[in-house]
């Protein structure tokens, strides 16, 4: 959810070649809520009956794409300019991450301001006359070895970041699956439970590490984040072994 007033970035794609990566294109923005799209001198012509196959049901995206035949035009009312390549230039320019990127297109969005990001075609990249109108360098942290990205790939990577900071979505959450956490209390009577069956059981030994292996047991329970239905697992699986040695006994 952006806040009022942020202006989302336009996505431009620079002379691309195939259709078919124009339409996926569309789809990876679509996946992360952006619909603003230009294309540039697509070598096929403009609009594309590929594209429009690939993009499924991101066609939204594509049917409210704004043709230009040249990058000046298309970056004219922006603000700010990233460019994306992996190759190293002659030009001075500060070049950051997608993180970084899609941090100070949110920043300048929340402002009013216009960010754009070029893409270029599959074969070559963007040129040094296309990176000269950009105001710094996005560059993926790739293997240096083979660095070319796939175009749509590299619009998702710039979508998936944009999304991501703005989502306020946790690195990491729980599925509890119709559970709780089992409170401090729960989890204490667990460890009595416990204790009482190993003592029975001898396994408090020798009596000078007695202390210390009760507190191991104790910090492990306190470790593990059990849930409600965990702890009583655990009470159940003790209670069947006693009630079976006791048998055994018998």
């Amino acid at each position: 959810m952006l806040p009022p007033h942020t202006v989302p970035p336009v996505f431009i794609l620079v002379r691309p070649q195939m259709g078919e990566n124009i339409g996926a294109a569309a789809r990876a923005m679509l996946n992360f809520g952006l619909e603003r799209m230009r294309v540039v001198g697509p070598r096929d012509g403009w609009p594309n009956p590929k594209a429009v196959a690939m993009a499924s049901g991101a066609g939204r995206v594509l049917d409210h794409a704004g043709h230009f035949a040249d990058l000046a035009g298309a970056v004219a009312d922006c603000d700010f300019v990233f460019a994306t390549t992996a190759r190293g230039r002659e030009l001075v320019k500060e070049v950051v991450t997608p993180e970084r990127a899609m941090e100070m297109t949110r920043a300048l969005g929340a402002e009013g301001k216009r960010v754009g990001v070029l893409f270029g075609p599959e074969r070559a990249g963007l040129e040094n006359e296309d990176i000269v109108r950009a105001n710094a360098i996005v560059t993926v942290p790739v293997n240096p070895e083979f660095p070319s990205l796939n175009l749509a790939q590299c619009v998702l990577l710039l979508g998936y970041e944009w999304q991501r900071q703005g989502a306020g979505v946790p690195p990491s959450v729980m599925e509890l699956a119709r559970t709780d956490f089992a409170s401090r209390e729960e989890v204490e009577r667990l460890g009595d439970h416990f204790e009482e069956r190993l003592a029975a059981a001898g396994f408090f030994f020798p009596e000078t590490k007695v202390e210390g292996m009760k507190a191991n047991l104790r910090n492990m329970w306190g470790r593990l984040g059990l849930t409600r239905a965990e702890v009583q697992t655990f009470h159940g699986m003790l209670r069947q072994i006693a009630y079976k040695l006791k048998q055994q006994g018998d």
